[in-house]
């Protein structure tokens, strides 16, 4: 990607979000309202309109794999699968086959499955054979996202919030997921990407009981990242993103008469140290769950 003016970094620096995403909107306040007032914000924020195209090279270990993805069905349709495939044309497991680690200290391949400013709800199908991306399904419809996703979402491969493990501060087990990443750079990654990212903190959210973290992370190939290295730096640098996230989280599943997700450790974004402390610890459950020393359930394992 091409490097921005400094008047983009200026604009970025000097960025809050509105007051009503600052703190938790009223009760009768709906999740729509205050997505519109997010989007409103960040639309104006200077973007690089770039859509990473459905071929990544993993830059793992000096790139010596890369990886193709290939699509089955038509998008917004329960066929609809986008498949990855290793330099030969097999296929892979996003979730199991691409390594967690990127070969740089606090550098991680992440997998995107939804673009920012999207609504369709997708993600690796971790119960199918070899965990294609799909739409997700509830009460037997497609899942759409009341209001589009301001970052770019996806998961880390090779993880897994273990189900078993109850957490000691949040007292919430673990949602039977991969570890999540919010993308919070300039550009929009494309569905499928594998993309390094530079993780800078954690959100410890709990959903319906469970344990659901939210890494904050930003691809190395921003033009933000060097000067961002710990979530102080994000709250400095894009002031007004933290909440923006927590917010979106907090209230994005009210419309479908769900309660507010809440967060542990005081609602506060955990440092980078805690994120890759997490990393390291759903790394280890993930091992045990394909060495087959922990239940794997209707979980689709190699």
């Amino acid at each position: 990607m091409g490097g921005r003016p400094s008047s983009f970094a200026k604009s970025r620096r000097t960025r809050h979000l509105p007051a009503s995403l600052r703190t938790a909107p009223p009760a009768a306040m709906s999740f729509a309202p205050a997505t519109r007032l997010l989007a409103t914000r960040l639309a104006a924020r200077p973007s690089a309109a770039v859509s990473r195209p459905g071929f990544a090279a993993v830059r793992a270990l000096g790139a010596r794999w890369k990886v193709t993805t290939a699509v089955d069905g038509s998008p917004g349709t329960s066929e609809y699968r986008m498949r990855f495939k290793d330099a030969s044309g097999s296929e892979i497991s996003p979730w199991h086959d691409i390594s967690l680690f990127a070969g740089e200290t606090g550098v991680y391949n992440a997998i995107f499955e939804i673009p920012k400013n999207t609504k369709p709800k997708m993600e690796v199908a971790i119960k199918e054979p070899k965990n294609p991306i799909a739409q997700d399904v509830k009460k037997g419809k497609l899942r759409d996202y009341h209001g589009p996703i301001f970052w770019n979402y996806g998961m880390f491969p090779q993880t897994w919030e273990d189900p078993n493990v109850v957490h000691p501060v949040t007292k919430c087990a673990g949602d039977n997921d991969p570890v999540d990443v919010v993308e919070i750079g300039s550009a929009t990654i494309a569905q499928g990407t594998v993309e390094p990212v530079k993780v800078l903190g954690v959100l410890a959210m709990i959903d319906d009981g469970e344990l659901d973290w939210k890494v904050i992370a930003i691809s190395t190939a921003d033009p933000l990242a060097k000067e961002l290295n710990d979530i102080t730096d994000v709250e400095a640098k894009c002031p007004g993103v933290i909440s923006g996230i927590r917010e979106w989280f907090r209230w994005y599943k009210t419309p479908d008469g769900k309660p507010l997700n809440a967060f542990g450790y005081g609602e506060e974004a955990l440092p980078k140290a805690h994120a890759i402390e997490v990393l390291a610890e759903t790394h280890e459950a993930w091992k045990k769950l394909v060495e087959g020393k922990t239940d794997k359930g209707k979980l689709w394992l190699k």
